[in-house]
Formats: C-alpha cells, sequence, structure tokens
C-alpha cells in the first residue's frame, strides 16, 4: 500500500482528466494540494493511521452491521468453520470493490450515482439504484428490527416503541448534527466490535481445524449452504457501500478544502495512497471480525448443538465463552451482544440510509450532503427520513423474524451485487473518467473475480434450489 504501482494504475504520466464532466476530454490537469498529503511513513505508526482513517475504517465497520453479525454468525451455528475460508479469501476482493468505489469519488469529485449517468444515462443508472434502493430498505428495515429484539434482553420495553425510538433518534442526528461530529460518533461506534475477537482468544478454541478450515475452501452444493454463502458475500461486499465510500470521499474533499470551485477535486497520489490505507485497513478489520464471529458462532453454538438462530438471545450465546467466569454468564452475554447490536445498528442504518440518498440525490441533481442544513438539502434528507420510515414499517409486516430478516437483507445484497460491481470496473478502469489514476491489471482483475463470485454464487443458489 506504499508507493503507487502497475498493480492499481497504469500510465502515472499521463495528465489528469476533466473531473466535472466525464465527456470533455480537453480540460486542464488537476493540481496537487498540500492538505492530507504527507506521506504515511513520514510520522508512521498507528498515530499516523488513525490520523488517516476516515470513510474506509466507517466503511468497513458498517460492514459488520447487525445484518452481517446475524449472518455471520448463522453460518457459524448451522455449519460451523465450513464457510470460515470466506473471511480471508473475500477480502482482496472486497477491499479491490471499496478501493474502487473510494478512488471513483474522490478523483472526480462525484458520487458514484452521478459518475454511473454521465457514463451510462438515466436508465442503467435507474436499474441500479431501484435494485439499490430494494436492498437497503429491506436491510434498514431488518437492521431496526434486530436492534430492538436486541434491547429488549435488557430494556423490557414493547418492540413497536424500541424501534420507532431507535428510528427517530437516528433520523434526528443524521439531519441535525453536523457533518464532522458525525463522523467522530460513527468512529467511535466501531469499538463494539472487539467483544467478538476477545471471545475467539478467550475461550477454548480447535486452532488446528480453525487453521485449516480458514484456508482450504470447503463447498456444498445444497441450497441451505449456498443460500447462506449467498448472504456471507453479499453482506461482505455489499452494495451500499459502494456508494457510501464513494461520497464520503467527495465529503472530506469538501470538507478539506479540496474542491475547487469549479468542482474539481485538488488530490495528488499522496491523496490516494492514504485513501488506500485508510480503505485497506477498514477491510482487514472488518475481516478479522467476521472471521471471528464466524468463529465463535461455530464454538459456542454449533458445537453446543445450536444449529439454527431464531432469536437475539439464540444469537447472544455465542458470546457466552467471553463471560464464563461470571455466575450469570448467559446474562452478561445477552447485555454485551445487546449492546453491540444497538451500537453498529446505530452506524450502520444511517449509512444505509445516506447510501441510498446519496444515489438519489446525485441521479435527481439535488443538492446532497452530510455538511448540509436541512433547508440546503430537502430532497437528501427527506430521502434518509422515507428511508428509515419504509424500513422501519417493513417490521410490522410480521412474515419473519427480525433475526432471520437480518440474513434475507443479506442474501438479498448478494444477489445484486454482480451487476453494479461489472459497472464500477468499467468507470474505474476508465481512461476518460479517470485519467492517470484509472485501475491497473489487478484492480481490475479483483474487480471482475468479485463480480464473478458473486454471480456465481447466486447462480449456484438458483440451481440448487430448482
Amino acid at each position: 500500500m506504499a508507493d503507487p504501482s502497475p498493480d492499481y494504475e497504469a500510465h502515472p504520466q499521463e495528465a489528469q482528466p476533466h473531473l466535472h464532466s466525464v465527456s470533455d476530454a480537453t480540460a486542464r490537469p488537476v493540481q496537487a494540494s498540500t492538505q492530507r498529503q504527507v506521506s504515511p511513513r513520514a510520522d508512521g505508526g498507528i498515530r499516523r493511521l488513525l490520523k488517516i482513517a476516515g470513510p474506509g475504517l466507517i466503511s468497513g465497520a458498517a460492514d459488520d452491521d447487525p445484518s452481517g453479525i446475524a449472518t455471520y454468525v448463522q453460518t457459524g451455528a448451522q455449519f460451523g468453520y465450513g464457510q470460515l475460508w470466506t473471511a480471508l479469501f473475500v477480502l482482496p476482493l472486497m477491499t479491490a470493490v471499496q478501493e474502487a468505489s473510494a478512488r471513483v469519488g474522490a478523483v472526480t469529485g462525484k458520487g458514484l450515482a452521478a459518475v454511473m449517468r454521465e457514463r451510462y444515462g438515466v436508465r442503467l443508472v435507474y436499474s441500479i439504484i431501484l435494485l439499490l434502493l430494494i436492498a437497503n430498505t429491506i436491510n434498514i428495515g431488518a437492521d431496526i428490527g434486530a436492534m430492538a429484539a436486541a434491547a429488549q434482553l435488557i430494556i423490557p420495553l414493547p418492540f413497536v416503541i424500541l424501534t420507532l425510538v431507535f428510528t427517530i433518534s437516528m433520523v434526528a442526528r443524521e439531519i441535525l448534527m453536523p457533518y464532522a461530529q458525525y463522523v467522530k460518533v460513527l468512529k467511535w461506534l466501531t469499538i463494539s466490535l472487539l467483544a467478538y475477537p476477545i471471545t475467539v482468544f478467550v475461550a477454548h478454541e480447535p486452532w488446528g481445524t480453525i487453521l485449516r478450515a480458514t484456508f482450504v475452501p470447503h463447498l456444498v452444493f445444497s441450497p441451505a449452504f449456498l443460500f447462506i454463502l449467498t448472504g456471507v458475500l453479499g453482506t461482505t461486499i455489499t452494495p451500499y457501500m459502494f456508494f457510501w465510500e464513494a461520497s464520503q470521499e467527495v465529503e472530506e474533499e469538501r470538507r478539506r478544502g479540496l474542491l475547487g470551485p469549479d468542482g474539481r477535486p485538488k488530490i495528488s497520489w499522496d491523496f490516494i495512497r492514504n485513501l488506500r490505507i485508510d480503505n485497506a485497513s477498514g477491510m482487514i478489520a472488518s475481516q478479522v471480525v467476521s472471521w471471528c464471529i464466524i468463529v465463535v458462532g461455530a464454538t459456542a453454538l454449533h458445537a453446543g448443538g445450536v444449529t439454527n438462530v431464531n432469536s437475539a438471545a439464540d444469537a447472544a450465546k455465542a458470546l457466552v465463552p467471553l463471560v464464563h467466569t461470571f455466575p450469570h454468564a448467559g446474562t452478561v452475554a445477552e447485555v454485551l451482544f445487546a449492546v453491540g447490536i444497538v451500537a453498529l445498528g446505530l452506524l450502520a442504518v444511517p449509512v444505509l440510509a445516506g447510501s441510498s440518498a446519496y444515489a438519489v440525490a446525485e441521479v435527481a441533481g439535488w443538492s446532497e450532503g452530510l455538511n448540509m442544513k436541512l433547508n440546503q438539502a430537502q430532497g437528501f434528507y427527506g430521502i434518509i427520513a422515507l428511508g428509515m420510515l419504509v424500513g422501519l414499517l417493513n417490521n410490522f409486516i410480521g412474515l419473519i423474524n427480525p433475526v432471520k430478516m437480518l440474513v434475507v437483507a443479506a442474501v438479498v445484497n448478494g444477489v445484486i451485487a454482480a451487476p453494479i460491481i461489472a459497472v464500477l470496473a468499467l468507470l474505474a478502469a476508465s481512461k476518460g473518467i479517470m485519467g492517470q489514476y484509472r485501475s491497473g491489471w489487478l484492480s481490475n482483475t479483483l474487480l471482475w473475480l468479485a463480480c464473478l463470485g458473486m454471480a456465481g454464487a447466486a447462480v449456484g443458489l438458483l440451481l440448487s434450489t430448482l
């Protein structure tokens, strides 16, 4: 992740393209800014990493949202360590997809939906946005329901009251809190993910079996196995993160004064390098946590005969090894699980709603951005509020319990991800759009492997079901 290389870019000597309109090939190059340009090797270490951390870290943490936790716990409970290999093998693919999304946003100074519209027209973009909105709305509803179900483990309030409280508080915070403060809140909420890595090293684990399952892929051609596998892929390489991270890079550029009056970013290779460090750090942290969740699900649930997670209380049992020295381990585990689910829901639901709002506003040409006040971007914030409201209402249909709905949301994301990744790959590799920052052979290879992998899982699920 140090210096730029042909692995990600080609021909760095070429001039920067016009960053305001992808169809204009005659614009002047963009000049580098002195902000956020210091090489990470200058003062190195954790302190430097924390300074760089931003959209990549938040996206990585949001990836382990309640839907992700439920899906990883379910695969551990149902198949033991059988799908543990996915955490390692998916890491380079998700890193490449998120890096490409962030790079497109940073180089163009626009969100992903806006760039897609300029490049491919409104028909394709409307189809993609529709898929995104469907997946996001299901995911938002599932996350809100899971937050309420988890909170009921420690707070004796009706499910309806808790869903309303969480929804109203998240809408108010995302609309009323200034962007700089909001980002700080999101960063702190990522700490709640530490419970699972700690549990792995507290519990007695069969490390030989775990290491073998981590490095040796295991596949079973059955509807149950492929259903959860599609969910694992969908909750890891998930479409809302593509749009969120691209738009957040633009927000960061705006906040740091890197966007000129014409909307063109003033960036350099140092900026791109730091973007990659931030992105890779977030994705690695995300997958370490995902791996740990699968491990504790397999160790605490599958080994104990629990193969189906039907409720928040069932999922909470995965954390019992962390508190086995306490006299009331089950109760403490439920508290830890509830706090983690609620904290990650508070992180992920605004990200989900925000990604929908960015996409719709960019395509519609509305003012958008969390740095704006309500009266400056009413349509943008209206989509955020509407997305959470519709998601909330999904909880009262009563077709699927909240925990099962989380896994369904992950599978839906897995099914729709492939075509969006294909479009992203074409954008990131375009010389006309990205200029010297376009994808090189390694980025291209990983992006198309991610696309084929997601499509293969979805097709395999369909064929095995039929």
